[in-house]
């Protein structure tokens, strides 16, 4: 039998562990930040598990980059800033 992938939730918080070191040289406020923005990938667990990435930071920065740019997107149209949002 082949081996299995573990779920992405256990890969996530590996992922976290090995960031604490950084996360530990951050300012109060920054680790604060620096929580949110980790906590973000689990809105997008199963996306995330779907992709199969071997290297588990790259869906981890993913879920972030979109969350964000939906974020801007949603903030940009409250303004009425139409070149940011393309399609529809």
């Amino acid at each position: 039998m082949g081996r299995t992938v573990p779920s992405f939730r256990l890969a996530l918080a590996e992922e976290e562990s090995e960031w604490k070191e950084y996360r530990k040289h951050l300012d109060a406020s920054e680790r604060c930040d620096f929580d949110e923005m980790f906590a973000i990938p689990r809105l997008y667990v199963s996306a995330c598990s779907a992709a199969v990435n071997l290297v588990r930071i790259y869906p981890i920065f993913m879920s972030i980059l979109l969350h964000h740019y939906r974020e801007l997107k949603s903030i940009a149209e409250e303004l009425g800033v139409k070149e940011l949002v393309v399609c529809r």
